[in-house]
């Protein structure tokens, strides 16, 4: 068994005019280990996401790192700990060692290179250029090798591959991959099926800021809980055979011509 990363004690969030953005949440997140939160537009992934670093605050429940409330934590530090890293990959500086450099200024040249292997960019083909002349998913790369620079243990990811094309989408799925081989943790937003399912090691899925399934990458009919809303709002696990395509009587499908297209959903 894993040992715990983060833990959700009954959080919700609720915003102006009583809209519950999330819905009494109570999730474990395991260390060493991918874990995919998936859904809809609007469900409240990136919403979820960003609680993890207190980026945003719950209304009422509590959001436990390594068991301690993060409201205890010091939140420069924690956010070193755990950095999120935001799905439009932007550059801060005009240089690309400068770049892996933004958070830690005392960094040496052969440190930042060896940054720039560990997320499959060659040293010899970026350093020297502008960030900007990077392709995206080179660029992609080269900001989660700004956030390895401050030596976090855990990676939040939102939606690391939706802006790039698959092959480059293919390179960042393989360095996540390495990135907790090597014992790091990852938590990522994504609306895509296969590519969740491709990198995860864990899955949740939420609907209207509530958990309707979770459980391991592969014990989970993933495109079909994407697509459906279940009828009683209750979690299905993977040992509950409504989780799994055809028995899944529970569900309803959302109207559309024909059977929806779980990868077609906006981000959110």
């Amino acid at each position: 068994m894993l040992p715990e990363l983060f833990a959700l004690e009954d959080v919700s969030l609720e915003v102006e005019g009583g809209r519950l953005l999330l819905d009494r949440l109570d999730e474990h997140l395991h260390a060493g280990a991918v874990t995919a939160i998936c859904g809809p537009s609007g469900s409240g992934k990136s919403t979820l996401l960003r609680l993890l670093n207190r980026l945003s605050e719950p209304t009422s429940g509590r959001v436990l790192f390594h068991g301690d409330d993060v409201r205890g934590l010091d939140v420069r530090e924690l956010r070193r700990r755990a950095v999120l890293v935001p799905q439009r990959a932007v550059a801060l500086t005009d240089d690309v060692r400068s770049e892996v450099r933004a958070a830690r200024r005392e960094l040496s040249d052969d440190d930042v290179d060896e940054l720039l292997q560990r997320v499959a960019l060659v040293p010899g083909l970026v350093v020297g250029r502008e960030p900007s002349s990077l392709s995206g998913g080179e660029l992609q790369r080269l900001c989660l090798a700004r956030a390895l620079a401050v030596g976090p243990e855990a990676l939040l990811l939102d939606e690391p591959t939706s802006a790039l094309d698959p092959r480059a989408a293919d390179a960042v799925d393989a360095v996540i991959r390495a990135l907790v081989a090597d014992g790091l943790s990852v938590v990522l937003v994504s609306h895509d099926v296969a590519r969740a399912e491709s990198v995860a090691t864990d899955v949740r899925v939420l609907h209207a800021g509530r958990v309707t399934a979770r459980g391991p990458a592969g014990a989970i009919d993933l495109a079909h809980e994407m697509s459906t809303t279940p009828d009683d709002g209750h979690m299905h696990g993977p040992d509950d055979p409504r989780a799994h395509g055809d028995l899944h009587r529970g569900h309803r499908h959302p109207p559309h011509d024909g059977m929806p297209d779980p990868t077609a959903f906006d981000h959110g």
